[in-house]
């Protein structure tokens, strides 16, 4: 886990250096967009340390995942006058944001005071591990990668915002029409997948309470029905392809089926890459059955075989 995320830091900061200097350069209003909300970034991103360290809760930048994204797009549409391109791009991802801060929020990762709450177990587990232990050492963890990386990463997915500015004034084409579809497509299939597993832990957990016995769906411990019996990450999937989905809107606006705005899905790829293994290794120690779910069940994509 820790190379994995040597590497995701690397890439942040080689990735986005090498677009912005080789990539068409940005004209003079997205550079102002752009070094605005970097600047909010920043912030944030300090922010979140600092509460996370007094707290001892670094599940803070969790909180703002879907908050941010929000933030930046309809800034970003602001600046550009209220582009109709940039408008239905912030409408799709507030779209996208209240879902998954309503499922957030369900779960207990919000509370009436925002810096408590729920932490996320796998901080807890990446505390154990030796190099990351002591509190000078989890604190260069908690600056660098949780806080500073997290929240420079949901910046750069929100980029073909930025590069949309490039066909301000244009009518939408089939390539807009096409992400829009995909986009919200893809917020249903992680409705689904989500809904699916609440409901499973709910019930796990409420048998468990009331000293009911399990069945062997919950006997398991972790959720193989629905779309989790044809995915592992059913959710993660969809993540993933919904930020891809977002950069079509700045191939609609460019005319360029390559562009720099699609650095921030490429290390989102790699970060849940990482996240995903770390999590079925947990997963696989916590359940014995879940080792023969690996085999069986394909992590992003089906099996076929």
């Amino acid at each position: 886990m820790l190379k994995t995320i040597l590497l995701l830091l690397f890439a942040l900061f080689v990735l986005p250096s090498v677009v912005y200097f080789y990539d068409a350069p940005l004209h003079l209003e997205q550079k102002d967009m752009l070094f605005s909300m970097l600047y909010l970034m920043l912030g944030v991103a300090f922010t979140c340390f600092v509460v996370s360290e007094i707290t001892r809760n670094c599940s803070q930048v969790d909180k703002l995942w879907s908050i941010m994204p929000l933030i930046y797009t309809w800034y970003f549409a602001y600046a550009s006058e209220w582009d109709t391109r940039m408008v239905l791009m912030a409408v799709l991802v507030s779209i996208w944001g209240l879902r998954l801060s309503f499922n957030f929020w369900r779960r207990g990762g919000y509370t009436w005071i925002p810096w408590e709450g729920e932490e996320d177990y796998r901080w807890s587990v990446l505390r154990k591990m030796p190099l990351l232990q002591g509190r000078f050492r989890w604190a260069m963890f908690n600056l660098s990668f949780i806080s500073f990386y997290q929240q420079g990463l949901i910046l750069l997915f929100t980029l073909p915002a930025v590069m949309a500015w490039h066909g301000k004034g244009q009518a939408l084409n089939v390539i807009d029409y096409v992400a829009a579809t995909l986009f919200l497509t893809l917020v249903v299939i992680e409705t689904i997948a989500d809904q699916q597993q609440y409901n499973f832990q709910t019930e796990k957990y409420r048998r468990i309470a009331a000293k009911e016995p399990l069945t062997e769906e919950y006997a398991k411990g972790f959720c193989s029905t629905g779309l989790w019996a044809k995915l592992r990450h059913p959710n993660y999937a969809s993540e993933q392809a919904i930020w891809l989905a977002f950069y079509l809107f700045s191939v609609a606006a460019t005319g360029r089926w390559l562009n720099g705005s699609l650095v921030g899905a490429v290390l989102l790829l790699l970060l849940f890459q990482g996240s995903a293994d770390f999590s079925e290794k947990i997963s696989a120690e916590k359940y014995p059955a879940y080792k023969d779910y690996l085999q069986k069940v394909g992590r992003f994509f089906p099996k076929f075989w």
